[in-house]
């Protein structure tokens, strides 16, 4: 989708939301190496695939979404602390898309999207030797096919078949859920319903034992989530809010404060002040993740730097 389109939805409705809408859960003690427990989190090998291969941290799993119409995945791993750690733990590529080819929901990559997964070797590689996680985001692209209306659990197990195709292919870390630019019922497609979004993940989950997923805390899908069953929501391994700018956290049963992002950051446009406030938040509430949107190419240190202090105590440098 056009990065136009997303700002201008997110920004009207975060000029709406001023304060948490749920209490903060029970705390769980952040990862030293900086990755949450999960389920898809491997447990014991710290940022590298040697034990203590590179240096760790202590403090949120921070994630950074790159639009890859724009801007390169590659400078994710660009950007690391004074004691040689990674600033950011998940790259996400935004996005691929949800699409109808009449009978059934197929995933699909924009030619960028595509250009980023065939330079794997540029692009995707580098970052997990580094120790970073890299995702695919996945949402709907106005054709009336999305994660919250697959009709049955059939449906929904052969798109999470599709997808764990691609992760697979591609040798991705996980899937990032999204649920936004469906326009559900446009092509006589169905409306939502309250199973899909389980059905889904849970088919991922089995689909991809070991890999991550994490879930955009938005539209019908998140209504159906923050209804569900325990059992679904622990098969995530994050979840986060999606209004930029502002601090709210998910409410999803099964989902831990360790595995949430309250804070809401998009790097190209949320004031520093406010990017910095959100760090101090997050840290002094005990979320153990903090999510990034919008990382662009070239220098922009001194505000990652800014997260970063707050974060791990520790300044960022652009390599």
């Amino acid at each position: 989708m056009k990065k136009s389109m997303k700002f201008g939805i997110v920004a009207a409705i975060a000029a709406m939301v001023v304060a948490p809408l749920v209490p903060a859960a029970a705390s769980a003690a952040p990862s030293p190496t900086g990755l949450a427990h999960g389920v898809g989190a491997q447990h014991g090998v710290g940022h590298g695939a040697q034990p203590h291969a590179t240096p760790t941290k202590s403090g949120p799993t921070s994630i950074a979404y790159v639009e890859v119409n724009n801007d390169e995945l590659a400078n994710v791993a660009r950007y690391q602390l004074a004691n040689g750690a990674n600033a950011f733990d998940v790259a996400i590529i935004f996005a691929a898309n949800i699409n109808w080819n009449g009978s059934k929901a197929v995933l699909y990559n924009n030619e960028n999207v595509q250009a980023t997964l065939d330079d794997a070797a540029t692009q995707i590689k580098p970052l997990q030797a580094k120790g970073i996680k890299v995702s695919l985001s996945i949402l709907g692209n106005h054709q009336g096919a999305g994660i919250a209306n697959f009709t049955t659990q059939a449906a929904a197990q052969d798109f999470a078949s599709q997808v764990a195709a691609t992760v697979s292919k591609y040798g991705l870390d996980g899937v990032d859920l999204d649920d936004e630019y469906s326009d559900y019922g446009t092509n006589g497609t169905a409306q939502p319903n309250q199973q899909s979004i389980g059905w889904l993940i849970s088919a991922l989950r089995a689909d991809m034992p070991g890999k991550l997923i994490s879930f955009y805390d938005i539209g019908p899908a998140s209504t159906a989530l923050s209804s569900s069953s325990s059992t679904i929501g622990s098969q995530l391994d994050y979840a986060w809010n999606p209004y930029y700018g502002t601090y709210s956290a998910p409410s999803i049963p099964g989902l831990d404060k360790s595995r949430l992002s309250a804070a809401a950051v998009d790097i190209q446009n949320t004031p520093q002040s406010t990017a910095v406030s959100l760090a101090s938040r997050t840290k002094a509430d005990g979320y153990g993740v903090f999510m990034t949107y919008n990382l662009p190419g070239g220098d922009e240190s001194a505000y990652v730097s800014a997260l970063t202090q707050q974060l791990y105590g520790q300044a960022a440098t652009y390599q």
